[in-house]
Parts: structure tokens; sequence; C-alpha cells
């Protein structure tokens, strides 16, 4: 676990609207839909809290009011309680984890730069904070990524990790498949995981809400050399389409899903 005195944050983007898995997203965001019985976002922000990092940032858009809700009345659905009907609650024992969660309005069609660029009042004087998306799970070492970070001094860092094979592969020689692996193990080429930790500064190259930092921000960073690659080879899956979240929730019935390394 990290000495997180130095103020690190976990900033977590949530205001998209889920289009590719609809049918959950109708009622609710993407970062609310459950697996194991708890909203995804959840088990991100665990996954941050088992390093020590349990100061959020959570970037609202698309049916906030139901993130709100929910860390609203986390700790009292976390509790055994007495209610006095005429003067108040008391709350007895929580189960509640011991976070602080700051839910920021960032604007419904805001993209995931202007997202950023519109928290940066809420990271205080921190030299270094993390990111990630509300959509996906990882076994990430985030004490590890942090070390790597303040290791080569940059602006920024992306966990890369092996895209998912979610397809057979066809090995052709002409025209001739001379070789075919349905799902193969290994894969070539890294992509962005998602989980980041970024130097404040790095948020100057955003121009506005309409910014999306996958694009020109993180461009200009590799331009410049100010983006590092920490390698993840362990377990990283995104919940992008009601298949994925069927997988997860398959995953964490099994009571061996690979990203719930704090039980």
């Amino acid at each position: 676990m990290i000495d997180n005195r130095r103020g690190v944050k976990a900033v977590i983007l949530a205001g998209g609207r889920g289009t590719r898995i609809a049918e959950e997203t109708d009622t609710k965001p993407k970062p609310m839909v459950e697996i194991g019985g708890r909203p995804i976002i959840w088990h991100i922000m665990k996954i941050y809290a088992q390093h020590g990092i349990t100061d959020f940032i959570i970037c609202l858009g698309y049916k906030g009011d139901k993130i709100k809700d929910y860390f609203h009345n986390y700790n009292l659905y976390s509790s055994d309680l007495t209610l006095e009907l005429r003067s108040g609650m008391v709350i007895h024992q929580s189960q509640a984890e011991d976070w602080r969660v700051t839910l920021v309005e960032t604007g419904l069609d805001t993209q995931t730069g202007g997202r950023l660029q519109r928290i940066r009042n809420y990271l205080g004087g921190a030299e270094m904070f993390c990111m990630t998306y509300g959509d996906a799970v990882a076994d990430i070492d985030i004490t590890a990524e942090l070390a790597f970070h303040r290791a080569h001094g940059k602006l920024a860092t992306v966990a890369a990790v092996r895209p998912l094979a979610r397809f057979g592969a066809l090995h052709i020689v002409g025209d001739t498949v001379d070789r075919f692996e349905e799902k193969p193990e290994q894969e070539f080429g890294l992509i962005s995981g998602g989980f980041f930790v970024l130097d404040p500064k790095a948020l100057d190259l955003i121009e506005g809400d309409t910014t999306l930092w996958e694009k020109s921000p993180m461009e200009t960073l590799a331009a410049r050399g100010e983006l590092q690659a920490y390698r993840h080879p362990g377990f990283w899956q995104p919940m992008d389409t009601l298949r994925d979240r069927m997988g997860l929730e398959a995953l964490a019935e099994s009571g061996a899903a690979p990203w719930m390394t704090w039980l």
C-alpha cells in the first residue's frame, strides 16, 4: 500500500451515456451497472482503496443523480440504525468504507478531456493524481504504477494492456488459412487500459469541453515524450457490452474474480 500522505486522489470519469450497453443504461449511468450486487464504480474504487487511495473525484454527466443518490445513502444502507421518528436517527454500526467522495457535475455532453478540465480545482495542490474510466476493472498494482510514474518524472503514465482476444484468429498464407486459434492467448501490440497517473500540468493541453482526452492531449504528450507506458500483463476487462457485463458477473459469482484482490 502506498503512503498517501502526499494526497493522491483518484478521478473517475462517469458521465458517458454507455450506448453500447443500452439494455442497462436506459435507466442508469454505466458506472452504476451492477457486478456481483455492487455497481462497477464501487469495484473500481475498491481497486484504488486497497492501495491507500480513498479520496475520489467522480465526474458526473448522464443520469448523474443516480450516482449522487447512491453515495448519499451509502452509509445509511450499510448501517444498523434506530429511527426515532420525532428526533432523528441513530447509527449503531456502519459497514461503509472510510472514503471521501466528491461528486462534480461536469456536463451532459462534455467530452472526456473537458470533464477532466472541469474538476481541476478539486485536485488541490496534489503533485499527481490517478484517473480512470467508470467501466473497466483490472488486477493492476496501483502502488507500482505510482512508483513507476514518480521514477520517470514525466507528465503522464498510462497502463498498457493486451487487447482482448474477442474473436478467433485466422493465420493466412496467400489465400489459405493454415492455422486457426479460438481466442488466442497472445495478440500483437498493447492498448491503453485506461488507468492513468497524471501530473496536473498535463491538463494544460485540454482546450475545452469538446476535447477528447484520448485525442490531442494524449497525442501531444506522446509527441513530446511526456507519456510513459506502465505495462500491466494481468487481468483487464472493460464493460462495453451486455456480453461483457455477463462475463464479469459470472466471474464475480464464481468467487474468483481476478480484480477483487481485496478479498
